[in-house]
């Protein structure tokens, strides 16, 4: 009926037609000359923030627009059916590069009423002030675009906006900067403004109180990740229809205003990573809609109070890390999201007790770093990730946790659990890539078997008293990265079969023992990439027979021994990235050595590296140890039959990557991603509820 309707009016009125057709035609040429202003470059983080946490599809929509066809039918584009204006533009994650000049082809639209361009590259741009040309408006989205420099004050001008979005938080540049006179007239202008999202934004110039003549029909606001200095304005927890307040990673002080509680319709609520301190107020417990809460990494103290969050029967992320909260976890909190909770962490605090976990779909479970005592409580079945690390857990593991299926990451390290470990653990292997069971006191041996189909990169039971063998069934653990089993009672021959991992990268962490020296066959040694420290032991010189020795990218410190010079069939030599200092040694096989065996070494002096040495060291003596054992490592097995009688070439080739933290960063980013996913998920759902789109 409607295209009947137009049909008629161009048939009756020609005029209008060719209005129509001049309008598109214009609009189309902008948008052709816009799209070819930039290339296509799929980054890895437009596609995985787009795709993975947003929900949406990253893909170039570009890419459907072509020269002698209606751009109103183009991929991303909406128009005016009236008049044929374009007037929204949604080209968010579509992989656009490069350069974004002031006269860019776009500003010829002038009637858009939104545009989004969130998650392209604009390559370190500068925001035109040409943007305040759009005073159509509503809707403005250019968060994580790869802006820089200052926000241009002509933004304010844009007062018909509702929703406003110039986050960036995916990228390690500064992105935007902005200066307290351009804030106050955003703050002042935007009368209409319900959705207000700033994180990133470079505000340590401003002080919190700019904020103070907020609309108050505002509903969301993110002031995330912006330096923002001094008290929190007690304006902002007195806006009356706010849903979304973000305020994490500032430096906001004092405590939090009591009038928090006024927010019944609040739902989301991020103060964490500032500096505020006293108690937790009590009023919180006034907000029974609350979905998502984090006041992590404050200086708030005390105990857990009996009315807090006890009505919250829809929370689902809670966060309330590295504060000062001491206590048990109380018996009401169990009550709190029994259903709808599916993010606990309340790590890093002194808590010192916990009865059982009742949140049947909680997903991640984290109360690492207290001073929790008694028997391991088992986790729901839905439980993909459970710390528990550095804390007083005793007694023996149950092989109930086996019925948690969808674990992936387990830690219940620096605890005084005893017993063995369960058998079914291997068996659990098919789900779990990281498992932790370091310093503990488990016993007996090492899970038989490993199901094939095997998870695991991480498998870590150093410091315990098991003994061995190890099973050949690791090897159907294929994509094992990290292996420690050091520091127990291993009674075995070196399993060569661990060759045949093909990812396997970090076998040995302390010292480069004295023994070394009595492998005579040895011809070659790598122990590169390791977490190894202290000194080079001089009784390496004693390996005749070795042909070439990489102990790069370690701790190494001291310096080397001169008798490495002597070694007769030396021909390559790596000792680059360690802390070592002193004099090369010089002659023989060392002269034909060149300044990549030693950069990284600030110390280290002589001709090789042309850095003249003021002083000689002198070597450390020539000792060693009459049964070659003392040293500040505990080899999980006999390492001395490796190559000690046995008349092989056998090179221990064992890392490529440093292991310092005693964490992967794998595993750090993904369990800061997934609150992350959770949050901003969070986030952009509650932006719909309201009528906005985040992306």
């Amino acid at each position: 009926m409607a295209s009947y309707l137009f049909l008629s009016l161009f048939l009756f009125f020609p005029h209008l037609y060719a209005s129509f057709s001049s309008s598109g035609s214009h609009s189309c040429s902008s948008l052709i000359q816009f799209k070819n202003s930039f290339s296509i470059n799929q980054t890895k983080d437009a596609y995985y923030h787009c795709n993975e946490i947003a929900g949406l599809q990253s893909y170039p929509k570009t890419n459907s627009w072509k020269e002698g066809t209606d751009c109103c039918s183009w991929d991303g584009v909406t128009c005016d059916h009236l008049n044929a204006h374009v007037i929204a533009l949604d080209l968010s994650c579509s992989w656009l590069y490069g350069n974004f000049p002031s006269n860019s082809t776009l500003f010829l639209l002038p009637h858009l009423q939104k545009l989004n361009l969130a998650y392209n590259h604009f390559n370190l741009s500068k925001m035109p002030s040409e943007f305040g040309r759009f005073t159509s408006l509503f809707y403005l989205n250019l968060s994580n675009t790869g802006f820089v420099g200052e926000v241009p004050s002509q933004v304010s001008h844009l007062s018909k906006l509702v929703s406003l979005d110039l986050s960036s938080w995916i990228h390690d540049y500064e992105p935007f900067t902005i200066d307290k006179h351009a804030l106050e007239g955003l703050v002042h202008n935007l009368t209409e403004v319900r959705h207000l999202f700033l994180d990133g934004i470079n505000m340590s110039s401003v002080n919190a109180h700019v904020f103070m003549n907020l609309s108050s029909s505002l509903r969301s606001l993110s002031l995330a990740g912006c330096d923002l200095q001094g008290k929190s304005p007690k304006n902002i927890f007195n806006l009356p229809n706010l849903n979304l307040l973000y305020l994490e990673g500032n430096q906001l002080s004092g405590k939090i205003p009591r009038s928090l509680g006024n927010h019944l319709q609040l739902t989301h609520l991020d103060l964490s990573r500032n500096q505020l301190s006293g108690q937790i107020p009590l009023s919180i417990l006034n907000l029974t809609q609350l979905e998502y809460l984090s006041i992590a990494g404050n200086t708030l103290k005390g105990s857990i109070p009996d009315e807090f969050l006890k009505g919250l029967k829809s929370l689902e992320s809670l966060d309330l890390s590295c504060n000062k909260i001491q206590g048990k976890i109380p018996q009401w909190m169990q009550e709190v999201g029994n259903v709808s909770l599916t993010y606990l962490n309340v790590s890093h605090n002194s808590l010192t007790e916990v009865e059982h976990f009742p949140w049947k779909n909680i997903e991640f479970l984290d109360l690492s770093s207290n001073l929790i005592r008694g028997n391991l409580p088992i986790p729901a079945s839905t439980t993909n990730v459970f710390l528990i690390s550095n804390n007083s857990f005793n007694g023996e593991v149950s092989s109930l946790i086996c019925n948690v299926t969808s674990l992936r990451i387990l830690d219940l390290s620096h605890n005084n659990l005893s017993g063995t470990i369960p058998q079914c653990f291997g068996n659990l292997s098919y789900s779990l890539e990281f498992l932790n069971l370091k310093k503990n006191k488990f016993y007996g041996t090492i899970p038989p078997t490993f199901a094939e189909g095997c998870q695991l990169s991480n498998f870590n039971l150093n410091g315990n008293l098991l003994e061995g063998p190890l099973t050949p069934s690791i090897l159907n653990c294929n994509g094992l990265e990290v292996l420690d089993l050091g520091n127990n009672k291993i009674n075995d021959t070196f399993p060569h079969w661990l060759g045949s991992l093909p990812f396997l990268q970090v076998l040995f962490e302390g010292g480069i023992p004295e023994v070394f020296g009595k492998l005579n066959l040895l011809k070659g040694l790598n122990l590169s990439h390791n977490n190894l420290n202290g000194g080079i032991p001089t009784s390496i010189g004693n390996l005749t027979s070795l042909e070439w020795l990489d102990l790069s990218s370690n701790r190494l410190s001291g310096t080397i021994p001169n008798r490495l010079a002597d070694l007769p069939f030396l021909s390559s030599f790596n000792v680059s990235e360690n802390q070592l200092h002193g004099q090369i040694p010089q002659g023989k096989q060392f002269n034909t050595f060149g300044n990549d065996s030693y950069e990284g070494n600030k110390g280290l002096c002589g001709f090789t590296v042309s850095k003249g040495c003021n002083i000689i060291e002198p070597a450390p003596p020539n000792v060693l140890e009459k049964d070659g054992s003392k040293s500040n490592i505990t080899f999980g097995w006999k390492v001395v039959l490796i190559g000690y009688g046995c008349g092989v070439v056998f090179g221990m080739s064992v890392g490529y990557v440093v292991f310092q933290t005693g964490k992967p960063k794998w595993l750090v980013n993904l369990v800061e991603i997934q609150h992350e996913k959770k949050r901003r998920r969070k986030s952009k759902d509650g932006s719909r509820r309201n009528g906005r789109r985040r992306i």
